[in-house]
């Protein structure tokens, strides 16, 4: 059986700091990924811009030198793809964790390739996999998705976009310079507050002059084949439509926590529960680290600021192991 000090599960940025807080800390470590490396990040819009700087992405002491002061999600896969390779992190890739089970002094971890033993987990797991859903009929249709890549594919098609944050406004900017005929589904008043500085006035004045239609407090009740029903303060109104890009957000894998013992709160927000200071959930030698945290509050970690909890958790280990 493979033996660990600490198994990290998700191969994001910060699964990738935790791996290489404890390779400096001389620990046993393994970094267990079920997709490609930077998994999220790699799925991503194709033309996105963070809105972080690169300094406040970087990781272990590497710098991050990008073209422009805000990184495009490209400069960031070659970014982490150095870290990994330069470092020799110790990872695998497009490999499944499947069922966490206490043991002696540690956990049993199965995976979808072979089983492991270790003394600590940490979780990285981020959000981005469970997208939020409308629950509204049609739904299920092939013509909607909740993950938009790029523009091209919607030239001269008439497009749906559900949401008011960047993911949304992105795709709605994007799509419409590509030639689509973009109609935004807007559940509040306004365009969200944290859309990003250079966007947000963008879309407002596409929407002001009309070149992209947007219904605010508003929400999609009924989605067709070539058309979708849009619930208004005035009533239902029906538009023709080809393809719905629901931009409704994501959130953590909640089953898998709670596979493993691990309690989240009894609100809608369902924060698990950790020691701030330590990150170690409410099940011994179990950490939680990045955007996990948050639980349905996905706008509170990010990359630059939940860094630091890869020294927080691999500073613990360390106190624990001395």
């Amino acid at each position: 059986m493979n033996s660990y000090d600490v198994l990290i599960i998700g191969g994001g940025p910060i699964g990738l700091a935790c791996g290489l807080e404890a390779q400096q800390a001389g620990l046993n470590y393994l970094i267990i990924e079920k997709g490609t490396l930077v998994n999220s990040l790699y799925h991503y819009p194709s033309n996105m811009t963070f809105f972080s700087t690169s300094e406040k992405l970087e990781i272990g002491g590497v710098p991050f030198v990008s073209l422009n002061a805000k990184p495009t999600r490209n400069e960031a896969l070659e970014y982490y793809r150095r870290v990994a390779e330069s470092r020799q992190l110790n990872i695998h890739l497009f490999e499944q964790i499947l069922t966490v089970k206490k043991a002696e002094a540690g956990y049993q971890v199965h995976s979808s390739k072979t089983t492991y033993f270790t003394k600590n987990i940490i979780i990285c797991t981020g959000f981005y996999d469970i997208p939020v859903l409308l629950g509204v009929p049609g739904e299920d249709l092939p013509k909607v998705t909740h993950y938009y890549k790029e523009p091209h594919f919607y030239f001269r098609q008439k497009v749906v976009v559900v949401g008011a944050n960047n993911s949304a406004v992105d795709a709605a900017l994007e799509t419409y310079r590509k030639g689509a005929e973009v109609t935004m589904v807007i559940k509040g008043p306004e365009v969200g507050e944290r859309v990003k500085y250079w966007a947000r006035p963008d879309i407002v004045n596409r929407i002001k002059e009309g070149s992209i239609k947007a219904y605010f407090e508003a929400e999609l009740s009924k989605i067709e084949p070539y058309s979708v029903d849009i619930q208004t303060k005035s009533g239902i109104v029906q538009i023709e439509n080809d393809y719905v890009i629901a931009a409704t957000g994501y959130q953590p894998n909640f089953a898998f926590l709670e596979n493993m013992g691990i309690q989240l709160s009894v609100d809608e927000k369902r924060y698990p529960i950790y020691d701030p200071v330590t990150q170690e959930s409410n099940q011994p030698g179990i950490y939680l680290a990045g955007v996990v945290c948050g639980g349905m509050d996905t706008h509170v970690w990010f990359i630059e600021n939940s860094r630091v909890h890869a020294e927080q958790i691999i500073g613990h280990l360390r106190q624990l192991k001395s």
